[in-house]
């Protein structure tokens, strides 16, 4: 057997522990460490796990994982969330279906001090539910959005899936960044569209909620919203204007969050060591994925499949959009199964070359696969942002809620073909910087 025919075996032999429900950390990690000692020697194998594992959590630039991370768990024990929530539901509450799309702009809000999908459905189903019950909106409908519009949160930046985009595909973190907002802003509306439609379509999914003041929507945004507003220009506007890395972003970020939180005296100590709790339980998984991944890359690495995929794949008779409409549906299928985390490190290494022989602009396929991962967090089995959402609602069947997706499912889908058509959306502020 070649190199290539072993590594198409590693993936089969990945899969299929996968499938057995075995942890992915551990399958991509014994699979690498066994391909690579066999493909080279056991000395060799060991002594670049060993390697691996130690760059890996001393590299500089993983540093962002826990700082964006701490960031978001800070704005959530200090209730920063739930004033975004107010804010947001103030001014648009009193619309149909406005509770809906009021938590649709509080998961966009919430999105750029958290780059964490599960975590935006986790506190967003705390904090919209609970309204969504009162003024008697459809338990499926209520659900539904909350999990699909928490995409959102790793759309817009910070963003902990294009830190690791960024770091599997060795492109640039601030350009991944700032090609999420537009695209971001456009699912959101998006997601509105559908909300506000199904409403349309069945008043009683979604009653008008109560008619707030015009003072008190002011008031609302001043307070929620300006903060929100104040810490994502101290994290994108220092990115945009090169005064920071995406690591020492991160170092702000947190920082400004912080000294939010302090000065609206709302962050008891119990708080704060909990958002520190969190923070490390959740980074030393993400690390050890990302240390995982990368023993199993350097793998695929010496097998020559990558390459040889990439090779095939431009050989192939199709044009480079049903190509891309493959890699897509191979996402789709494998979202059913693999956490969003595990899958573009496990994928990247594969798909990434095959995009770039096709022509693709590396900064756009991220996006794109962003996009294509937040249909894995909304479809079954797996659907993690579901089983969030049915975790914090105990009252809703998992399955009324995955029925209740099919429409945001197809706004993702409408959302990649536009940005085909239309690359210059997501390109726009990227090729700002050059």
């Amino acid at each position: 057997m070649n190199p290539i025919h072993i590594g198409l075996i590693s993936v089969a032999f990945v899969f299929l522990l996968l499938f057995a429900r075995m942890p992915v950390a551990f399958v991509m990690l014994v699979v690498g460490m066994s391909g690579f000692a066999y493909l080279t020697s056991t000395t060799a194998m060991f002594s670049m796990a060993v390697q691996t594992i130690y760059n890996t959590f001393a590299s500089y630039s993983l540093i962002v994982i826990p700082l964006f991370v701490w960031m978001g768990y800070i704005a959530f024990y200090s209730g920063l969330s739930s004033r975004i929530y107010d804010a947001t539901y103030k001014i648009m509450g009193n619309l149909r279906a406005g509770l809906a799309l009021a938590t649709i702009g509080a998961c966009t809000a919430f999105g750029a001090i958290c780059g964490s999908t599960t975590a935006t459905a986790a506190t967003m189903s705390a904090v919209a539910l609970p309204e969504m019950k009162k003024y008697g909106y459809n338990r499926s409908y209520a659900t539904a959005t909350i999990a699909s519009a928490a995409i959102l949160g790793v759309m817009i930046p910070p963003s902990v899936i294009f830190i690791l985009y960024g770091i599997a595909a060795e492109q640039s973190i601030t350009k991944l960044f700032l090609a999420g907002v537009f695209p971001g802003f456009l699912l959101m509306g998006l997601f509105m569209l559908v909300a506000y439609g199904l409403a349309l379509r069945n008043p009683n999914l979604a009653p008008p909620g109560a008619e707030v003041p015009w003072g008190d929507k002011l008031s609302s945004v001043l307070s929620g919203g300006f903060e929100v507003i104040i810490i994502f220009i101290a994290v994108m506007g220092g990115l945009f204007a090169g005064l920071f890395t995406p690591t020492e972003a991160g170092a702000v970020g947190a920082f400004a969050t912080l000294v939010v939180a302090l000065l609206r005296r709302q962050l008891t100590w119990q708080g704060f060591v909990n958002s520190l709790s969190d923070s490390v339980r959740i980074s030393a998984m993400i690390m050890f994925l990302v240390a995982a991944a990368a023993i199993y890359g350097r793998f695929m690495a010496i097998t020559g499949l990558p390459g040889g995929l990439a090779l095939w794949a431009v050989e192939l008779p199709l044009p480079p959009v049903a190509v891309l409409a493959i890699i897509l549906m191979i996402y789709l299928v494998l979202g059913f199964f693999i956490d969003a985390l595990a899958l573009i490190l496990l994928t990247v290494p594969i798909f990434f070359p095959v995009a770039v022989s096709l022509g693709f602009d590396p900064i756009w396929f991220g996006v794109i696969i962003v996009l294509a991962l937040g249909m894995g967090v909304i479809t079954p089995p797996v659907g993690a942002n579901v089983y969030v959402v049915a975790g914090v609602d105990r009252s809703t069947p998992v399955m009324e809620i995955f029925r209740g997706v099919g429409f945001y499912l197809a706004a993702i889908i409408f959302c990649i073909v536009i940005l085909t058509i239309f690359p210059g959306i997501a390109l726009f502020l990227p090729n700002l910087l050059k």
